[in-house]
């Protein structure tokens, strides 16, 4: 069941790309500008909307995996980083030699940004520090798909020749897919599971082109060997050019827009038809699926954005929750305050606002101030006579976020373990593409059933892999701190 829930004409020109962040959808236009909407209460569009520091239209935007951060890029060569919270633009990045950049991308620890340009080139900056990292050209022909592998260490390329191709980090080459579509590749988009067995990885990939096919492949290396990609599916269910894909959060399934005016819905790992949605006017030129809460969003060259939903209304998830704290939120008025000076009412109010309004009479009968709070743990909040197990991991997850909020201001959030909210000492990336502290995630794994805490999924294994790009970064911002 796919159903219509809202239709946005804000743009003045062609929507050339869309996004979702857990409480965001942005969308970006050939008008030059992006639009930010909150996707909760009727899509309303936030107050520092719209973005428009770019000089040419808008090709690409994503968000961060936190949605903290929202990265564009333009035909103007210029990758802009902004403040998802504010909307401040709060770094721009040149490509060398100017390019027109047709998409971007960021790594699921945030640690690097990568911009494809028309040169055939494909740079990196290193997030933190803002610093060109390489550019190198890969291919004669423009560069207009790029993504992340969802453990970091990879990304592939896609060109207008129709090669897909795999690199390291240092843009070194470990596989080339010659020809995977015919006329040329318009997109590509990894699933956020991944498969570790051993040494051995195994992810799909997504990709979509001008012979009007969407494409499933199996990209995987065994221990020792070289990398492959092997094709799953070739999905033919448009009859004109397909110009964006994307996975849904579970992999379960996958979204494409074409020349043809249709939206598709497949089944993922059976390669079947599920949906053809044909309520766009002209070409639908970006598709984007939001993390949690089953929508689906379409920009058309009509200059619309349909925003759907994907069977019944989901309900928001304690992992979802937690994700919230690190969206950048903005706190109540009088969190201003140090935590410390906060009055009992402060302390009650902020309960409400967290949803924890059950606590209210508790903390109030135990005259808990901003002093107290503060000094709550796992072990003094069973003290105050909480039964609910669910209920005191909530509070002590809200306090957490909010100390974080509070204290660690200056710290970059993607250096912060999702769970803890507490700065990253061991790294480790699991099996939903997210980096967390390992004592954390072991501890998470053994008492939540092998769920995701960022999408509340099951892991499909258990299995962790350090995350020694995101440890260094971690370790020089500290030495500089």
């Amino acid at each position: 069941m796919v159903s219509l829930l809202h239709t946005l004409r804000d743009h003045t020109d062609e929507v050339r790309c869309c996004a979702f962040s857990p409480s965001l959808l942005a969308t970006g236009s050939g008008d030059k500008s992006l639009r930010v909407y909150s996707t909760g209460g009727g899509f309303t569009e936030r107050p520092f909307s719209p973005l428009t520091a770019h000089a040419y239209g808008v090709h690409c935007c994503c968000f961060s995996s936190c949605g903290g951060f929202l990265l564009s890029c333009s035909t103007d060569g210029l990758a802009l980083l902004w403040s998802s919270d504010s909307g401040e633009l709060l770094a721009t990045l040149e490509h060398p030699s100017r390019s027109p950049l047709r998409v971007c991308a960021l790594s699921p620890d945030s640690s690097r940004l990568l911009a494809g340009a028309c040169d055939g080139s494909v740079a990196q900056w290193d997030f933190r520090s803002r610093k060109l990292l390489s550019c190198r050209v890969v291919s004669e022909a423009s560069v207009v798909a790029c993504c992340f592998s969802p453990c970091g260490q990879t990304f592939v390329s896609g060109c207008t020749n129709g090669d897909l191709k795999l690199w390291d980090l240092q843009a070194s080459l470990l596989y080339a897919q010659k020809d995977a579509h015919d006329l040329g590749v318009t997109c590509c988009t990894f699933a956020s599971q991944f498969i570790i067995e051993g040494c051995s990885l195994e992810f799909r990939l997504a990709s979509c082109g001008q012979d009007s096919r969407v494409k499933i492949w199996m990209v995987s290396q065994d221990e020792g060997a070289a990398w492959t990609m092997k094709l799953l599916h070739s999905l033919g269910a448009q009859s004109a050019p397909v110009l964006s894909c994307a996975f849904s959060p579970d992999g379960e399934l996958l979204v494409s827009g074409s020349v043809d005016k249709s939206v598709t819905i497949y089944d993922a790992k059976l390669g079947t038809l599920l949906h053809t949605l044909k309520q766009h006017d002209r070409y639908v030129t970006a598709v984007a699926v939001s993390p949690h809460q089953g929508m689906i969003a379409t920009g058309s060259m009509d200059r619309s954005v349909n925003v759907w939903r994907i069977g019944g209304e989901l309900g928001q998830t304690e992992a979802e929750s937690q994700q919230a704290s690190c969206q950048g939120r903005k706190l109540p008025a009088h969190s201003r305050l140090l935590l410390t000076d906060w009055t009992e009412e402060d302390v009650q109010k902020w309960l409400r606002e967290e949803g924890l309004e059950k606590l209210v009479d508790v903390f109030k009968a135990n005259n808990i101030d901003g002093e107290e709070l503060s000094r709550l743990s796992k072990d003094t909040v069973t003290e105050l006579g909480i039964e609910s197990v669910g209920l005191r991991g909530r509070l002590i997850r809200r306090i957490n976020a909010l100390k974080a909020e509070q204290n660690d201001s200056d710290v970059p959030d993607h250096f912060l373990c999702p769970i803890a909210r507490e700065l990253m000492k061991d790294p480790v990336i699991a099996a939903d593409g997210f980096s967390y502290e390992r004592e954390s995630i072991e501890s998470w794994i053994r008492g939540k059933n092998k769920t995701s805490p960022m999408t509340n999924l099951p892991l499909q294994t258990t299995l962790l892999t350090p995350n020694r790009s995101l440890k260094m970064a971690i370790t020089h911002w500290k030495s500089d701190h």
